[in-house]
Order: C-alpha cells, then sequence, then structure tokens
C-alpha cells in the first residue's frame, strides 16, 4: 500500500523547488544540492527526495548528468498542432513564439529505395536526392526531417542555391512546386531508432514519427517525408466526429 505522508512529502519537496525556480532564487544552470542535502534539509528519506525530482525531470525542468548532477532547466512550451492541417515545422515552432533554426543539414544523392518508390510513384534504383536536418526551438533540439525528392525534379534547384528555413517555401521559390498536402502515417518508432536518439535531450524524451508523402498543386507526390518530433514539445491533435 503507498504510504500518503511520503506523497504528501515529496509533493510539497517538489513545489518547493519548482517555487525557487519561478522566483529566481535557482536560475537555469544552476545545480540542484546532493539527494543526501536535500533529504536532511527536508528531514526526509532519499527516496522521497528521488520521487519530488522525478517529477521535476518529467516536467523538463531538469537536466540529469550522469555521475555529475541534477541542473535547472527551462522546459519549451508545448507545441500544439492539428494534424488536418498542413503547417511545416518551421511554422510551428515559430507559432509558438520560439527562435526557429538547425542543428545540422546534410544534402545527398542516392538510388531509390522501395518504400520511397512505392510512395513517389518512381522505379526502385531511380536517383533522389535526400535533405536530412536536426530543426531546433531556442537552440534545442526538437525534430529532424529526413525529405526524399526525385533528382530530376529538383537537382538544379539545389546546384544554385543552399536551403535555409522552410523547404516548402524554397521548392515553391526555386522549383516552382507548392506543396499542397500531405498523406500522413503516425508511427511511434523504436527507441533504438538512431533518430530519436538525436532528439533525446533527457533519458525519457518520447518521439513521434510521421512517414509523409506530399503532394504538389497538381495532386502528384513529389516528397516522401520522415518527420520525427519530440513529443514532449508537439502535441498533435485532430478533430474526429461521429
Amino acid at each position: 500500500m503507498t504510504n500518503p505522508t511520503r506523497i504528501t512529502y515529496y509533493l510539497k519537496i517538489k513545489e518547493d523547488i519548482d517555487q525557487k525556480m519561478k522566483s529566481g532564487e535557482l536560475k537555469i544552470g544552476d545545480r540542484l544540492p546532493p539527494e543526501i542535502e536535500l533529504a536532511r534539509q527536508f528531514q526526509v528519506s532519499r527516496e522521497t527526495v528521488r520521487a519530488a525530482m522525478k517529477q521535476l525531470e518529467l516536467e523538463g525542468k531538469l537536466d540529469v548528468r550522469k555521475g555529475v548532477g541534477r541542473f535547472v532547466r527551462h522546459p519549451l512550451p508545448s507545441i500544439p498542432s492539428s494534424i488536418e492541417r498542413f503547417i511545416t515545422t518551421e511554422d510551428s515552432i515559430r507559432s509558438a513564439g520560439l527562435i526557429e533554426g538547425q542543428l545540422e543539414q546534410s544534402i545527398r544523392t542516392a538510388s531509390c529505395q522501395e518504400e520511397w518508390a512505392r510512395f513517389l510513384n518512381i522505379s526502385v534504383g531511380t536517383p533522389v536526392i535526400i535533405n536530412e536536418r536536426t530543426r531546433t526551438a531556442n537552440e534545442e533540439p526538437v525534430a529532424h526531417n529526413i525529405n526524399i525528392m526525385p533528382l530530376a525534379l529538383v537537382e538544379q534547384a539545389f546546384q544554385k542555391k543552399s536551403l535555409k528555413g522552410s523547404l516548402a517555401r524554397f521548392l515553391e521559390t526555386e522549383c516552382g512546386i507548392r506543396l499542397m498536402g500531405t498523406n500522413t502515417e503516425l508511427v511511434v518508432p523504436h527507441h533504438t531508432d538512431p533518430i530519436c536518439k538525436k532528439l533525446q535531450v533527457k533519458q525519457d524524451t518520447t518521439v513521434l514519427l510521421m512517414k509523409q508523402l506530399h503532394l504538389d498543386q497538381h495532386h502528384k507526390p513529389v516528397l516522401f517525408s520522415y518527420d520525427y518530433f519530440r513529443n514532449d514539445v508537439f502535441q498533435f491533435w485532430v478533430n474526429r466526429r461521429r
């Protein structure tokens, strides 16, 4: 049976530390005292302190560095987004009042794989361009996009100009391709997926994957993408009616 006294104490500890963060007594980057010291300060067991720390960690307010300690961090606000509406990653981040950026980008050519070929309606082995980027909000990684496009459609554009910001805007400006919508499959990727690890800012960060076929103004498939989003930042919803 759960001890109600322990629950009360761990919530009090959590609220006390939370209040110190809000007041500025504990600032971003400050290291919290060790568990044993907090247990002595609040006159509780280390297990109770650990429960309070875990709750703060789940809320994104603590950065836990193994073997070093727990540090105060500022959680990013959630970014609500209806999956019924086509919106770029860049616009989603900016709509939440955050600064959009990227950590890394690669552009390479490859032979089209079977899954991509099926969606893009081209032959396996057809040359494609793959654009891969880790996207940031306030300099923190929140999304990773892998975009696959037939080389014949976009080769000249990528040779002439480097891609910055919205890929949708780039394709419209440089190629005359206007993305009008997507067919989207929602997937929960396995935790061993290397892309998930790129977005794992804390140990229990979960990630949602969208496999998306993007259609142009003529309803033709022009882009297939794997779009990974941090679940603690992006909140996707859809209206369902009977």
